[in-house]
């Protein structure tokens, strides 16, 4: 005669109803792994936004920089850094077709945004310009009053909407609003140097742009300033992509999600081109880079 088994030791339950065994609200059973609603899901790929390959540029016979192939993913901050002569501005310049004003400059190589080639002969520059703007080093508000800078673009582009809206909804965006909306029709240039380059900022916001380029945005600002630049920064790039060129590799490790670190090359007596040397995650750049030249250049031992 069979004794009654000791529950001790029977088969654990399988049964989802079973109390004992039920998964916990919010998780799901994929074979024998359980996924709770705590765990991360693994991170989708960014999207890219430019895809640039063996992008060179010259200037006259003068080859100004060589050889850039990276992609710049939508919605995050893109730092290039590096010292000066290296082609970070010329590089970045190509990315709205800005070298086209300078009539000596040759464009080589394919920069792709969004999966269009920009520099296609049936694309049109100022197009271009109005979907991706640009802020400079130094501040340059229109001598006009505060309102009209702002309004300028989407008067000239023929927005269509209340251009009271437009005017307000850009300085909000560029947290300048509350400092300015009882002074709208006073000269920009009364206003500090930090919030001239805010307005510049909104001005670029106005006509409804997809991507920011900054040209060394707070070289010319001061500490308080550039922070509020920098706030401003990782405030927009939930809506837009953005790329900055800067010297301050300090301003670049704070703000940016990818950096990539140009150099100059002596390829012959007198002569020096810029060429990228490395690109990644701005953590890796900064903590642990893959070539020894980049190392050296964020640890301060040249540039």
């Amino acid at each position: 005669m069979s004794t009654p088994s000791d529950p001790s030791q029977t088969a654990p339950s399988t049964d989802a109803s079973d109390p004992r065994t039920a998964p916990p609200p919010g998780s799901v059973r994929l074979g024998s792994e359980l996924l709770t609603a705590d765990a991360k899901a693994p991170k989708a790929a960014p999207k890219m936004a430019y895809e640039l390959t063996d992008v060179a540029v010259h200037y006259g016979s003068v080859k100004a920089v060589q050889d850039v192939t990276f992609n710049l993913a939508e919605r995050e901050i893109t730092a290039f850094i590096g010292p000066s002569g290296c082609g970070k501005s010329t590089l970045i310049r190509c990315l709205n077709r800005m070298n086209d004003l300078v009539p000596s400059a040759k464009v080589s190589g394919k920069v792709m945004f969004q999966g269009q080639d920009l520099y296609a002969s049936d694309v049109d520059a100022v197009q271009v310009r109005k979907v991706i703007g640009m802020v400079f080093q130094k501040p340059n508000p229109f001598p006009k009053s505060i309102y009209e800078n702002i309004a300028f673009g989407p008067k000239v582009l023929g927005m269509k909407g209340a251009m009271d809206e437009i005017v307000e909804k850009a300085l909000r965006r560029a947290a300048l609003w509350d400092e300015v909306k009882d002074r709208m029709k006073t000269n920009a240039y009364g206003m500090s140097g930090g919030q001239q380059q805010r307005l510049c900022i909104a001005r670029a916001l106005a006509v409804e742009p997809e991507v920011i380029l900054m040209d060394e945005p707070c070289s010319a600002l001061d500490p308080i300033s550039t922070a509020a630049i920098e706030d401003l920064m990782c405030e927009l790039k939930e809506r837009y992509t953005i790329a900055i060129v800067t010297h301050n590799m300090q301003q670049a490790a704070r703000v940016s999600d990818r950096t990539a670190f140009f150099t100059v090359a002596k390829v012959e007596e007198g002569k020096r081109i810029g060429q990228l040397v490395e690109f990644n995650p701005t953590e890796k750049i900064f903590s642990n880079p893959d070539d020894e030249r980049t190392e050296q250049y964020v640890s301060g031992k040249f540039g």
